[in-house]
């Protein structure tokens, strides 16, 4: 008995509280966004000068110009080859130089998707917050319409539309978050997806290299 007195407590906050909760989830995703742009532009490597430095190794160059050029480089695709570069020259041969990149690559990866998670988690579970909120409205005006008095029928059913459509906000605003926060989410993935995929394809290519010329000494 207590708990259903609780869980009615509870039911007649309305969806004010569950709208607040989207706002902040909203602003959440924007924190997210913004985040990952910043970190996606300080880790990229000068596109010029990286293809430059990569193309003349792959043409022939010396590898260990290619690391000095690497090295002077910021972004992600510098470090995962500089990984597989600086193996190679402690060992002296190209095997593990592969396994050396892979870990290297998977390192970066993890920290390109961090906050992808929440931002996933909001895109996909908002709208059902949304329709909680409008439950909990429509509890509310029906309980607001249980203590109306003395009033006519139509003033009664006055106060139910009111509460509904009140209530019926909070599924609006889940879809509001929603919608953007799935856009959001698939481009995060894929860019992602996109730097990892350029960056194995770039170490394939360098490890054939080094495979095919011993090193590329």
């Amino acid at each position: 008995m207590l708990l259903e007195q609780k869980m009615s407590q509870f039911a007649l906050l309305g969806a004010g509280w569950v709208l607040w909760l989207m706002v902040g989830l909203s602003v959440a995703c924007v924190a997210v966004a913004i985040e990952r742009g910043i970190y996606f532009m300080l880790n990229q490597a000068p596109r010029g000068p990286f293809e430059a430095a990569l193309g003349a190794f792959l043409s022939g160059g010396d590898r260990a110009a290619l690391e000095a050029s690497l090295k002077s480089m910021k972004g992600l695709e510098p470090r995962v080859l500089l990984a597989g570069l600086a193996l190679e020259e402690r060992a002296g041969h190209s095997e593990g130089v592969e396994d050396a990149m892979s870990g290297t690559l998977q390192f970066e990866r993890a920290r390109l998707e961090r906050g992808i998670l929440i931002v996933g988690t909001v895109a996909s579970n908002v709208p059902f917050v949304g329709l909680f909120g409008t439950v909990l409205g429509i509890i509310k005006a029906f309980h607001d319409l249980a203590l109306t008095t003395g009033g006519a029928g139509g003033d009664n059913a006055g106060v139910v539309m009111a509460g509904i459509s009140e209530a019926l906000v909070s599924t609006a605003m889940g879809l509001a978050v929603a919608i953007p926060a799935v856009v959001l989410y698939n481009l995060l993935q894929n860019q992602v997806k996109t730097i990892c995929s350029r960056t194995e394809s770039m170490g394939q290519l360098v490890l054939a290299r080094l495979k095919a010329n011993g090193g590329g000494r």
